[in-house]
């Protein structure tokens, strides 16, 4: 094989842990520098976003607002078969967060009691949109739609512009096709550091989504402490697919390799029952490698991809479930029965056709993921990540009377007096 990849064949549970360790560095090191340039854009707005742009990003822009005139341009630029495959991801993305809209109504606990929860869309939201080796106009999508769909009133998006000082035409015209309020060119630690704080391009927003590099991950990590929310813990992508003697060897393949294709430190791991299917499957990486453009990048990430041959369907769950990966694929004859025992992971794709490609792209579920085994607690972006609950309740005198004596003993053996004394005053059941 042009890489040899990393096999390990019926391992005890106690190396399970080994097998599962992602490629991600430690971002820890990064802080103190991450840090400095937070505060300086706190401190001095536009002016430290450019000369760390002009530093970084190898280019000075000095109108870091994207103009109207560079919107109308980029509708020009692009491929008209891009643009119409982008109105329809965008129209499949929006029939599935439409339906993830949550209102019971008001709740009767007892007589006299009632409880209602209401959804309120958080107002000011940001987007970063890396620049990297490839314009992630479908991210734009994947985060602005179900932002605008939960009614945010502001939705900022940041993105480093390239040499010239101009974003990504494909990135323009998603952000316009999704309802982007304002496109600032900036990107890294940077753009982070302007939509926390704010600045004279971008307002400060509420909650910061998107990927990004390890410069990134650590600014985001670093304002959630104390001055924004963000949408997740990040770290480079990652697949496993759990497969059988029943499963296409070429699918398998183009599944495993697609996934290396994001990076050098994405991962993807083989899971499965059958030798046979290994091999089959080493060939046809090694046949579809030789053909990709990106192959430099999955060399270096196969490094750290591996198969993993277990004894039976059980273990190939229970593995699973504490590898928690960010994709899930499975192909294998009874791949219903067998997602029915997944409860950790970011994203599932069930069958032989159901490629991860659909669900990145145009299916209609969110790409933006947790990985390095976060989905063990959290959720991939959905329209809930845009909004708050607020919970509202009234009481009636006779409700309060059928609550009083609870409320009462409670807060009495808490020693809050005053909190007792609340119901005490209105029912007056002690003195």
């Amino acid at each position: 094989m042009i890489v040899e990849l990393k096999t390990c064949k019926y391992p005890g549970k106690q190396e399970w842990e080994a097998l599962q360790r992602r490629a991600e560095e430690d971002v820890s090191p990064l802080f103190d520098m991450v840090r400095n340039i937070l505060e300086d854009v706190r401190r001095n707005g536009d002016e430290a976003v450019r000369k760390y742009g002009e530093r970084f990003d190898k280019v000075y822009v000095a109108d870091l607002s994207v103009s109207q005139e560079e919107m109308e341009e980029a509708e020009t630029l692009i491929d008209k078969e891009l643009m119409y495959a982008m109105i329809e991801a965008k129209r499949n993305i929006e029939m599935f967060h439409a339906h993830q809209y949550f209102d019971r109504g008001k709740t009767e606990i007892k007589p006299g009691i009632t409880c209602w929860q209401k959804s309120v869309a958080i107002e000011k939201v940001g987007l970063y949109i890396p620049g990297g080796t490839a314009p992630l106009f479908s991210t734009v999508l994947m985060l602005a739609v179900p932002a605008v769909m939960a009614g945010c009133k502001e939705v900022a998006l940041c993105t480093p512009p390239n040499s010239e000082g101009k974003v990504h035409p494909a990135i323009l015209y998603a952000a316009k096709l999704a309802g982007v309020s304002k496109i600032v060119k900036a990107g890294g630690v940077q753009a982070i550091a302007a939509m926390t704080y704010g600045t004279e391009s971008v307002s400060k927003v509420y909650k910061i989504f998107g990927p990004g590099n390890q410069y990134v991950v650590a600014a985001k990590q670093l304002v959630s402490l104390t001055d924004v929310a963000i949408d997740m813990p990040a770290g480079p992508s990652e697949v496993e697919i759990i497969a059988d003697e029943a499963a296409n060897p070429a699918y398998v393949a183009a599944d495993f390799l697609a996934q290396a294709e994001h990076g050098t430190d994405s991962q993807s791991v083989l899971v499965t029952t059958s030798e046979t299917l290994v091999e089959a499957v080493k060939v046809e990486i090694e046949k579809q490698l030789s053909e990709l453009p990106r192959r430099d990048f999955i060399e270096k990430s196969l490094l750290h991809s591996r198969i993993i041959i277990l004894k039976d369907d059980a273990e190939m769950i229970e593995f699973t479930n504490q590898y928690a990966p960010e994709h899930l694929i499975i192909q294998t004859a009874n791949y219903v029965e067998l997602s029915s025992g997944v409860v950790n992971a970011g994203s599932v794709f069930l069958g032989p056709y159901t490629t991860e490609s659909a669900g990145d792209y145009a299916s209609g579920t969110n790409h933006t993921l947790p990985t390095k085994g976060y989905a063990k607690m959290y959720s991939g972006v959905n329209l809930d990540s845009f909004m708050r609950k607020i919970t509202f309740q009234e009481i009636t005198e006779e409700g309060l009377r059928t609550l009083a004596s609870t409320i009462e003993v409670m807060a009495e053996n808490e020693q809050l007096l005053a909190h007792r004394n609340t119901v005490t005053v209105r029912v007056g059941n002690k003195q």
